[in-house]
């Protein structure tokens, strides 16, 4: 089993990236984190930095356990808001995560917010990660359908972020799935997957001879369809099993 990977990250149309992706790779066990840090908060870009960093930090000194991906969506929010504290910014340090490790043959993955996780299987979407957000509960209620989201007037209205104190562990964990020839998954912030449908994201994984071109093709629909538009940040991070 080959596994390969492609980061990206981009501004935007913004004056800076509030966005992050890291990786860390070592004895066939992999890490990747991706983190978009709230627009309108001054600090988002130190929140993103703070969540990625924290995760890739901890798989580096431990590696991968059954208790690596609650802990690192823990320390993550944990460190955000002592930097909170210590800042006396209360109302700043936020970001979504998304989260992915393959280690023994298992991919594990978790997220919190509206940043994504796609999972497809021999050119064919498998699943999503579903958001945190005001219109992901309307569509989990069947007032709209999945695809409105992305056009929907609320869709940057977050319920569960990092670096706001919660009662109750917020992030959301998937089981672990067993790899196989002929896997992609796709990381990305709301600024890469709204402008860009499933349909297209399959078309491009079809077309593609290995992992870079397939993220990169992604990304000139992403800035075609983001042509005369405010452009938000966009990241992606691809991973192949083949």
């Amino acid at each position: 089993m080959r596994i390969t990977y492609h980061l990206l990250s981009n501004k935007g149309s913004r004056k800076i990236n509030e966005d992050r992706v890291g990786s860390y790779v070592k004895d066939e066990e992999y890490c990747f984190a991706l983190a978009d840090g709230l627009g309108g908060h001054d600090k988002g870009e130190v929140a993103s930095k703070i969540a990625v960093e924290t995760c890739i930090d901890l798989f580096k000194e431990d590696g991968f356990n059954e208790f690596y991906m609650r802990n690192a969506f823990e320390e993550s929010q944990e460190n955000i808001l002592n930097r909170q504290i210590r800042d006396m910014k209360p109302d700043d340090y936020k970001t979504t995560l998304v989260l992915l490790c393959i280690k023994n043959g298992y991919i594990n993955w978790g997220h919190i917010g509206d940043s994504r996780l796609y999972f497809f299987k021999k050119n064919k979407l498998i699943l999503h990660t579903l958001d945190h957000s005001v219109p992901q509960m309307l569509v989990n209620i069947g007032e709209i359908e999945d695809k409105d989201i992305r056009n929907h007037p609320d869709r940057s209205r977050l319920l569960s972020v990092m670096g706001i104190e919660w009662e109750r562990p917020k992030y959301e964990i998937a089981e672990p799935v067993e790899d196989e020839k002929g896997m992609a998954f796709l990381m990305a912030t709301d600024g890469f997957w709204e402008l860009i449908n499933e349909e297209e994201m399959i078309k491009c994984l079809k077309k593609a001879h290995d992992v870079h071109e397939w993220v990169n093709s992604m990304e000139k629909i992403v800035i075609k369809n983001g042509e005369n538009k405010d452009m938000d940040n966009y990241s992606a991070i691809g991973v192949w099993i083949k």
